[in-house]
């Protein structure tokens, strides 16, 4: 089991990227996806969870409104656009898959990808 994360990069504030998560090695069916970060210094925090089929979504209360988190599942890939960045932002974003929601949400999923490094200017 494979996650790839992509996408990230270098933005001035108010601007926008979208990052990529493609999973491989075993089928996509059935398995809750979500994106989490990490900024140096700080511990790891929740983003964002879709599931498998894509009709429940969460979000951070932090991102609530700026990001929005997708999934293709013929592509086996989940999306995070992330609109109007702002520098508190700036981090490592994991991508994590498992069948259970709520490892999911809880960070405690069985499957992660590497990173990909937002860094957001002011």
């Amino acid at each position: 089991v494979q996650l790839q994360a992509s996408g990230g990069g270098l933005v001035q504030a108010g601007g926008s990227l979208r990052l990529s998560c493609a999973a491989s090695g075993r089928s996509f069916s059935g398995y809750d996806m979500g994106w989490f970060r990490q900024a140096p210094g700080k511990e790891r925090e929740f983003v964002s969870r879709i599931s498998w089929s894509g009709r429940n979504t969460d979000y951070a209360d932090s991102v609530k409104g700026r990001f929005t988190i997708s999934r293709d599942n013929a592509r086996t890939t989940v999306y995070l656009l992330m609109n109007n960045l702002k520098p508190e932002d700036t981090a490592n974003y994991y991508c994590a898959s498992d069948l259970s929601p709520s490892k999911v949400a809880a960070g405690t999923a069985n499957y992660w990808g590497k990173g990909t490094q937002v860094t957001v200017s002011s």
